[in-house]
């Protein structure tokens, strides 16, 4: 790569516009349509075919952000195969990975060869050189998206032994993919050059296989090494990245300098990407680093992919595209076919449920990086059909990207494998809280609350005859964590639910109202332990912890001892609460216009869970949380006013 003068401004342009593309992305969201799909078309926009933002010369002085993104690509896909989560369904996943690879990159090259002829690039090739795109183009119908998958089993809370199965199918295939494609693509060469393919260029290509093997060993261990170093975490990043970069540099140097007559007159090829996934894998699985490693990869995925995709659309060939965006619709249902067919055979031999079979398929539709990789190195390889090759590819992955999520979310909720929050009940007009656990502490909660007007329930993890009797507040006594005991309690009828049990106790009830209840405002004690606190936050509960609570609280009445008092409802003449509008013909109204008591301060406004900075052209909208501060007198007239009609 040469950094001449017009690299960095190509290079200082192209960032510019991949900003934009990231908040373009974020609209596409948004709308439910997937990230990928708005990057691209932000590229096609600012591309050579459109605005000419970025001219095509641009596009190729900039193809080492291409390399350095694949390199990163590999790295996240690799991080994914962890040996111990897939264990547990080993066979389903070993039968369904195998039917996914062999049926599909089956019926793909049969598929691409049978249409060969309405291909404009393909139309006057020759046997060979039609096998050599077929197995190529094939090779990446057979690639997945793990990163895509990942989401919607996080989106939905999915776990159960289709979900397992399913992450575990799409990460292996998309490590074996890489596999296949090696030797693919040595095929391939052989093919297009016109050489007989002999034992010495079969040789080659086991040496060159297990020289990328051993390289991927190599890298992996000095990735290894290198993490057990402390040092801030963008500097890992980017030492991360210039390591994959540098395996591409010497994959390039080592194929020109092999290929000399003096060397060995053959370009000896090892595969980058291999290299990359295969490092990545020894980390995530022999290393105690894994859990770094992975939250850098996590973290610096987005900013890589805004890169990768907005080049690759800047780079598509509009013209291109168009003319075979026909022949993409074919193979998008040639590939399709051929997951159905592996889905239900790959599922019968692993003897997976009957209710399983039928819709294997559908989690593996969805594609991503590594198809979208694997077709711009081919680009770069092979010059006189690259783009049009690239350019049938993106039009599939564009499409799978569109139907297959959806597909996936169906199929998790028809095996019953989601776990989503449940729809909120409905406010009756009163507030309510339970209160999970029994203590002094629970009991003066409970006392302020009911003293504020509350209805309030304690539930007892315990038995009658262990506690002493309470006169003044509701008692329930639990003897299990199950949904017949929480609906003993009306729990439909609570507008907040306090957990002050132990933190085993406290996620387990968290994640069944969670699931079960939907309650808007769960507040959790917990003890401290960040695995805890992690997942508490992951149910949208509220979480205090008491040794910090204190110290926040003695801070902000040293700096603020007048703000401070108030919200803790310590002068007897203010308070501080928070209020929803409901009223309809609020909707739209500012501020400024409402008719609001002298003495009420408008303290704060949440919406859709986002805290907004008001002022007075502020338009209030239904489901809005308004903090109002003030005297109670102003609160309850307040309250009238926000209320329903």
């Amino acid at each position: 790569m040469d950094f001449s003068k017009e690299t960095i401004i190509a290079l200082g342009g192209f960032l510019i516009i991949a900003l934009s593309a990231n908040h373009i992305s974020k609209f596409f969201a948004k709308i439910k349509f997937p990230l990928i799909t708005g990057l691209l078309l932000a590229g096609i926009f600012a591309g050579p075919f459109c605005f000419q933002l970025i001219p095509k010369t641009n596009t190729e002085n900039l193809n080492f952000l291409n390399e350095i993104s694949l390199a990163f690509i590999a790295f996240a896909a690799g991080s994914e195969l962890y040996l111990k989560e897939i264990r547990g369904q080993f066979k389903s996943i070993l039968w369904n990975t195998l039917g996914q690879l062999v049926i599909t990159f089956s019926l793909g090259v049969l598929g691409v060869f049978l249409v060969s002829d309405y291909i404009p690039f393909m139309s006057n090739m020759g046997f060979k050189a039609k096998m050599a795109v077929a197995i190529l183009m094939a090779t990446i119908f057979v690639a997945r998206s793990p990163s895509s998958a990942i989401a919607v089993i996080n989106e939905l809370r999915a776990k159960g032994p289709f979900t397992q199965t399913a992450i575990g199918v799409t990460v292996v295939t998309d490590v074996l993919v890489i596999i296949v494609f090696a030797v693919c693509f040595a095929l391939a060469n052989t093919f297009l050059s016109g050489e007989p393919l002999s034992l010495v260029s079969l040789g080659f290509l086991a040496v060159e296989l297990i020289v990328s093997f051993g390289l991927g060993r190599i890298i992996g261990v000095f990735i290894k090494w290198f993490f057990t170093f402390k040092m801030n975490k963008y500097l890992k990043v980017s030492c991360l990245i210039a390591l994959g970069y540098s395996v591409y540099l010497f994959a390039n140097w080592l194929g020109h300098f092999t290929e000399q007559p003096h060397i060995l007159g053959h370009k000896f090829y090892v595969e980058p990407l291999l290299i990359c996934i295969l490092a990545s894998y020894y980390v995530t699985n022999y290393s105690t680093s894994r859990p770094e490693f992975i939250e850098l990869l996590h973290e610096t995925g987005p900013v890589v992919y805004v890169v990768f995709f907005t080049l690759t659309g800047a780079s598509l060939a509009i013209d291109v595209l168009i003319d075979v965006f026909g022949v993409a619709i074919i193979f998008f249902f040639v590939r399709l076919l051929g997951m159905v067919v592996s889905g239900y055979v790959g599922g019968t031999i692993a003897g997976d449920p009957w209710r399983f079979r039928h819709i294997n398929w559908m989690p593996y539709v969805t594609q991503a990086g590594v198809g979208l990789g694997l077709a711009t190195l081919i680009k770069h390889t092979f010059p006189d059909f690259g783009v049009q090759f690239e350019t049938i590819i993106v039009g599939v992955i564009v499409l799978n990207q569109v139907i297959g999520p959806p597909l996936f979310k169906y199929a998790l909720h028809r095996v019953e494998e989601t776990h989503e929050k449940h729809d909120a009940p409905v406010f009756d007009g009163h507030n309510d809280a339970i209160i999970f656990g029994f203590e002094p502490m629970s009991l003066a909660l409970a006392r302020q609350l009911k003293n504020n007007g509350w209805g309030v329930k304690i539930a007892a993890m315990k038995k009658e005859d262990e506690i002493e009797s309470v006169e003044d507040i509701e008692i329930a006594f639990m003897d299990s964590i199950s949904l017949d005991c929480l609906n003993k309690l009306d729990p439909q009828a609570a507008d907040t639910i306090v957990l002050m049990l132990s933190d085993r106790e406290n996620f387990k009830w968290c994640e069944l109202i969670y699931e079960e209840i939907g309650t808007k405002e769960v507040v959790v004690r917990a003890s401290g332990d960040r695995y805890y606190a992690k997942k508490f936050k992951e149910l949208d509960a509220l979480v205090v912890d008491p040794s910090s609570a204190m110290v926040n609280l003695m801070d902000h009445f040293v700096r603020s001892p007048n703000a401070t008092s108030i919200l803790l409802g310590m002068e007897s003449d203010q308070d501080a609460i928070d209020v929803e509008i409901r009223d309809s013909t609020i909707q739209g109204l500012a501020l400024r216009d409402l008719r609001l008591p002298s003495d009420i301060l408008i303290l704060s406004i949440s919406r859709n869970d986002q805290m907004m900075i008001t002022h007075g052209y502020t338009r209030l909208r239904v489901g809005d949380i308004v903090t109002i501060l003030g005297s109670q007198e102003s609160i309850d007239k307040v309250e009238l006013m926000f209320g329903p009609t």
